[in-house]
């Protein structure tokens, strides 16, 4: 039953668009049978009807030609005088195929451009109209829905990208080396508690903003390296390559830090020599972030929180940058690489 269900809720668009289109098309011959006196000639009927159809499809592919490439491509890019002469063009197409339907039916030399333009002038604005109408209220709705979407991930995604960017196993063992280093009286106490510091201020408040500065992003995830250098020392080769040619740009909080966090909880482990290799770019208006991590086959350990990066990473990315991303993730030759590219919106 529920396949049935989600079989009709997928072809649903497409019911109602026939349905409609066969009462638009059928209105003509409803109001014809109320006012017609007289049986019309068979053969001349038949002529007509196979004209009508002709027509019809005409007006169909008017309102799609609008709908799925005029107004979006043309219209919405402000060029309203473009969208006019394409429209004009296309109606002058019609009646010119109307001409020759028209002369190929009736075999009669009647046929009158005045009249031809009469009949299918409204028509054509009708249809222009129309197809305006719905693709600007539907692109609307779409709007909302993705906002409404995108309102109730964020709050969905708040808790678990707070608990999973910074596990709890993450902050003992930094807390450890922290105690250490007290023993120790080790200069780098302060750099590390100051390190610790500035993480845990830019969780707590940064992340509030729709949007962060792209350096204070950058920030943090060196923070957070530096912090786990500190806690795998010599045992874990990292290496992490910045080019900011344009820091000046904004993102999404907390944004990249998953694809991070995931190289090291799942590039460390049981590996002999760990390796992580993680590279951001800033230029022409484009980031690209690359992170690459070793990993072993045969290590399945996964703790509770170990896919929602990932997830909620992808989901955040469809919602926000739709198709100015585009994100890559492969796994050959013993590595995990992770690629992504988006393009700024400032």
């Amino acid at each position: 039953m529920k396949t049935r269900f989600n079989s009709f809720k997928k072809y649903q668009a497409i019911i109602i668009h026939l349905l409609v289109w066969a009462f638009v098309f059928a209105l003509p011959y409803i109001f014809s049978l109320q006012w017609q006196e007289g049986p019309m000639p068979t053969e001349f009927a038949r002529k007509i009807l196979v004209l009508n159809i002709v027509m019809n499809l005409f007006w169909v592919a008017t309102f799609y030609l609008n709908t799925q490439f005029l107004i979006p491509s043309v219209l919405y890019r402000k060029n309203v005088l473009v969208y006019l002469m394409l429209n004009l063009g296309l109606l002058a197409g019609i009646l010119l195929i109307n001409r020759l339907v028209f002369e190929v039916l009736v075999f009669e030399s009647s046929y009158s451009i005045n009249k031809a333009l009469l009949h299918n002038a409204l028509p054509y604005l009708f249809f222009v109209l129309i197809a305006v109408a719905f693709r600007t209220v539907n692109d609307r709705l779409e709007l909302e829905r993705r906002a409404k979407e995108r309102e109730s991930e964020n709050l969905k995604t708040e808790l678990s990208f707070l608990r999973s960017q910074i596990s709890p196993h993450f902050l003992f063992n930094v807390l450890n080396n922290i105690v250490a280093l007290v023993r120790l009286k080790s200069e780098e106490l302060e750099p590390t508690i100051l390190k610790l510091s500035s993480l845990m201020q830019y969780m707590l408040y940064e992340t509030d903003e729709d949007k962060a500065l792209l350096k204070s992003e950058v920030d943090y995830l060196r923070n957070y390296i530096d912090l786990q250098k500190l806690r795998f020392g010599k045992r874990l080769s990292i290496n992490f390559d910045v080019d900011l040619m344009e820091d000046w740009h904004t993102i999404e909080p907390m944004l990249l830090i998953p694809f991070v966090e995931n190289a090291f909880k799942h590039g460390t482990g049981m590996l002999e020599d760990p390796v992580i290799d993680i590279s951001l770019q800033a230029l022409d208006n484009r980031l690209i972030f690359t992170v690459k991590n070793k990993y072993l086959d045969e290590d399945k350990a996964k703790d509770k929180v170990s896919g929602i990066g990932l997830t909620n990473v992808k989901r955040r990315l469809q919602l926000l940058y739709g198709n100015n991303h585009e994100l890559k993730i492969d796994k050959s030759d013993g590595w995990f690489t992770v690629s992504l590219k988006l393009t700024f919106e400032n």
